[in-house]
């Protein structure tokens, strides 16, 4: 029989085994967001079940404001823990929706976790099951007739929209301590390849005499998060600084956020990614609920044809009773 730390031990395996098997793919699908550490599951599955709360969080981000076409992503997260057989494990959903010019994208996941106390603080490793579908909208291309660099005509270019779908998996580890938290994963860890068909001839046989085929390859991500809950000696504040790296091992991106939070309700703090944005936000937390915006003012020269991106996330936490001395025991209707 499979023990709980024989689980631990075959998901990071797994883990490790994609994260060193990344090499050189296509495309990438995953939404930049300046609040990772408010939906840390949607880049590492593993970081699910962090409480004992219902968490759940959506939000949407408009990015590169100004700029027709701009990528337009829409997020939503789900987890919460669970005890089975006197062992703690975490379960969760994502689903994310992106646009970027002609492409849209959708990816949706179930996660689990198996979790293990381990140095006053918790061990999470996880994996993510799901599917991704990519549509691009060959109706809409426009090729003017002075292009130099395509032809009207261009076989490489479909004509009219097409999608596919394709199986999606995830792994992940991740560490929580109550003053500090990080976590490795990768995601499109089979980097999957999406089929399209373009049937826009005759038909012969039951089949197009003109139908083409394309390919959409995601490209397979590894993610580095980590964070801190730093509480100021004698004050209400703590300050929070965190980090995230991402690659691809063709290209690497890495951003920095400090945040300080008041009572444990107020936060602000700002951010910069490496050559491309700097970051404000402010969030609130109270009984439960979350909102959290922020804006990026890009350093690079996009910044001539946008005024930045902006993104927003709201969320609702319930409390659960993980314990249990309560358990069986109910209140008598006569005295409620």
């Amino acid at each position: 029989m499979m023990t709980g730390k024989h689980i631990l031990r075959l998901i990071t395996v797994i883990a490790v085994y994609a994260l060193a098997s990344i090499g050189n793919v296509h495309a990438q699908s995953d939404a930049q967001l300046s609040q990772y550490f408010a939906v840390p599951s949607y880049y590492n599955p593993a970081a699910i079940g962090l409480t004992d709360h219902i968490a759940i969080r959506g939000g949407t981000r408009l990015q590169w404001v100004g700029i027709e076409n701009a990528p337009r992503a829409f997020l939503l997260t789900a987890n919460m823990p669970l005890k089975l057989f006197g062992k703690r494990f975490g379960v969760g959903i994502i689903a994310q929706q992106e646009s970027a010019g002609l492409f849209r994208n959708l990816t949706v996941g179930a996660q689990v976790a198996y979790k293990l106390k381990l140095w006053k603080g918790e061990l999470t490793a996880a994996l993510q099951i799901g599917f991704a579908n990519e549509v691009f909208k060959g109706s809409e291309v426009f090729i003017p007739d002075d292009d130099d660099y395509h032809e009207g005509t261009d076989e490489a270019i479909p004509t009219t929209d097409v999608s596919g779908n394709a199986l999606d998996l995830g792994v992940g580890v991740f560490y929580n301590h109550r003053y500090f938290w990080g976590g490795l994963s990768c995601t499109h860890v089979t980097s999957p390849t999406i089929s399209f068909s373009d049937d826009t001839g005759s038909t012969t046989g039951g089949e197009s005499e003109s139908a083409k085929n394309y390919e959409f390859q995601l490209r397979r991500v590894l993610y580095f998060m980590a964070g801190g809950n730093i509480p100021i000696k004698n004050t209400l504040f703590e300050v929070m600084p965190s980090m995230l790296v991402k690659s691809d091992f063709d290209t690497t991106r890495a951003e920095i956020t400090g945040r300080v939070r008041y009572k444990k309700f107020i936060t602000a703090g700002v951010g910069y990614r490496y050559d491309d944005a700097v970051v404000a936000m402010i969030g609130a937390e109270y009984k439960g609920f979350f909102i959290g915006y922020s804006y990026d003012y890009p350093t690079s020269a996009i910044s001539k044809a946008s005024s930045g991106s902006h993104e927003i996330f709201a969320g609702y936490s319930l409390k659960l009773n993980m314990s249990e001395k309560n358990k069986n025991k109910h209140k008598s209707i006569r005295i409620m």
